[in-house]
């Protein structure tokens, strides 16, 4: 494991291009020299980067060795690794950690734990899958089943219980107290905080652990974090290297991304300036080194829903949609003569990137997929006809029709599908076993992005939301309750979510992580302001990629 881990460290260093990254020197951002700079010096200056990185990870691999039997002490060390987004580097020994643990698990929730150790133990083993009554926390309740009031000065104890609130599934209304509970005390003890604590409180309010993505929020942990021991130093090292290391990896996979479209010849317009937006999506669903080839292929079908849901919303006309859908049906380029030009270099781009995404798993895992990426596509574009009949005819669905199409427009299901075959499954795992996960996944995007339509302005084009059509057929509802009734719906598929990733399952392990970093990512691509840019996600990754080939890169908006 020391071997494989190590591996790929040194893989992404050496995936690094030339021209991003010449010289790495040890601080809270990568530091770009001149090309000047003695090739002697920056090579000796990697060795050594390299090197006390390598260090680092051992540090960390010997805290887990050494804390390993003793909860109290190792889920600290689990936890901090996780907020920190290092915790790739030793997942494995994680997971056989967290696995004792849990066969443990009669003598580990006993009266001498406390309300952070019982919170934590709860939520990293939910979180691996484990499935923990929630009755752990009766002994913290009165017999109303309310939190006793000694606890709500207990700031860590309360910040485990509110980041576990969020493991919750249906029916566990006692985890729905502890969210009650634990957000209402921390934001009663704000005032009395210092300037570190109220930022890390903050952040655990608005981005508790397991709805949120670390890679984009451990910058918050690592500069107010106060050190309680020793190897808490070391982790945040590790975390600000990888982060140095990583970020030139990510800004050459977006090179990568803009070379491509570049040579696509569609025309800028269709973009939005919308290049970075497409690929934050795959570094919101893995920001593994390792998977770096499958996020820059990933990108390209997921730029392709946004070019086609624009020109099936903005700029055809309903007769050209029709074909434009028949020629993706049929597979066929020839059905698309007559169309304009742009539409039918969109086809060929769509055809040519799923052959060869197709032919990518074929050479990596011996088996072509080439039929269920079709049908991805098919699936993903019989929704846009549905929904371009409603505006074309004037019908209106109703909401739960329209959310079910909705679902499909998206485009999570047929991107999660193809992520699902780019990681190897499909041959001997049926596809049907992670339809409910897309479909949560899915809805969780839908129901989010259409709550934000309604508190902005209209883009172009036929735009609809599931609250519109919800107030309408229900008299006497206001539009509040519509957005009320959305964020119950949303929170409900986050319960459905935490129960499909419960143990047993047959989806694959690191499928379903990535599945719920999609939803994870969902708040912040879509928290609009009144301007229509995205503050949160750009205020997350815009110093990760605030030039790129000498140009300013952004996120668009639609």
């Amino acid at each position: 494991m020391r071997v494989k881990k190590l591996s790929i460290l040194t893989q992404t260093l050496s995936m690094v291009h030339a021209s991003s990254l010449s010289y790495i020197h040890y601080s809270d951002t990568l530091v770009d020299s001149s090309l000047s700079l003695d090739k002697m010096k920056a090579s000796v200056c990697k060795d050594e980067f390299e090197l006390k990185c390598a260090g680092r990870m051992e540090e960390g691999r010997s805290l887990l060795y050494q804390f390993q039997e003793d909860g109290s002490l190792v889920l600290p060390v689990i936890d901090a690794m996780q907020l920190l987004g290092i915790d790739y580097y030793f997942q494995e020994l994680i997971g056989a950690i967290l696995e004792r643990q849990y066969h443990k698990i009669k003598f580990l929730f006993d009266e001498t734990a406390d309300l952070y150790d019982t919170s934590l133990r709860f939520r990293l083993l939910r979180q691996e899958g484990y499935y923990i009554s929630p009755d752990v926390f009766t002994r913290f309740t009165s017999e109303e089943g309310k939190f006793n009031e000694e606890l709500s000065k207990d700031i860590k104890g309360l910040m485990a219980l509110y980041e576990a609130s969020h493991l919750s599934i249906q029916g566990e209304d006692i985890l729905e107290e502890a969210a009650r509970f634990s957000s209402e005390s921390l934001m009663a003890n704000m005032t009395s905080l210092d300037d570190c604590q109220a930022i890390i409180v903050k952040k655990t309010l608005q981005y508790p652990h397991h709805k949120s993505l670390a890679k984009f929020t451990a910058k918050i942990i690592i500069e107010n974090m106060r050190f309680e021991n020793e190897w808490e130093a070391s982790l945040v090292d590790l975390a600000t290297m990888d982060y140095s290391i990583t970020q030139s990896l990510y800004q050459e996979e977006f090179r990568q991304i803009l070379r491509w479209w570049k040579g696509l010849g569609l025309m800028d317009e269709l973009a939005k300036n919308r290049q970075l937006k497409w690929y934050i999506w795959t570094l919101a669903l893995t920001s593994d080194p390792s998977m770096s080839r499958e996020r820059v292929e990933l990108t390209k079908p997921i730029s392709l829903v946004y070019l086609i849901d624009d020109i099936i919303d903005v700029y055809a006309t309903f007769d050209q949609i029709i074909q434009f859908v028949d020629a993706i049906n049929r597979w066929e380029i020839s059905v698309a003569e007559g169309l304009p030009d742009y539409m039918k270099i969109c086809l060929t781009v769509l055809f040519d990137t799923t052959n060869d995404i197709s032919n990518f798993i074929l050479d990596k895992y011996s088996w072509n997929p080439i039929d269920h990426l079709k049908k991805a596509w098919t699936s993903l574009c019989d929704a846009y006809i549905t929904e371009a009949k409603w505006f074309a005819t004037g019908n209106s669905p109703t909401a739960d029709e329209y959310l079910r199409n909705g679902i499909m427009t998206t485009g999570v299901p047929m991107v999660l599908s193809i992520w699902f075959f780019l990681l190897g499954h499909g041959a001997s795992t049926e596809t049907t076993d992670i339809e409910d996960i897309i479909t949560s996944v899915g809805a969780v995007l839908r129901l989010l992005d259409d709550l934000e339509a309604t508190q902005g302005e209209k883009q172009d084009g036929n735009d609809a939301s599931y609250v519109e059509y919800y107030v309408k057929e229900n008299q006497g509802v206001s539009l509040s309750d519509g957005r009320q009734r959305v964020m119950n719906m949303v929170s409900e598929q986050w319960k459905l979510l935490n129960k499909q990733c419960l143990s047993p399952t047959p989806i694959p392990t690191f499928f379903r992580k990535t599945c719920l970093n999609v939803a994870r990512m969902v708040p912040m691509m879509y928290n609009y302001s009144d301007t229509h840019y995205l503050p949160v996600l750009h205020k997350q990754i815009m110093t990760m990629f605030s030039t790129i080939n000498g140009e300013s890169a952004g996120l668009g908006n639609d």
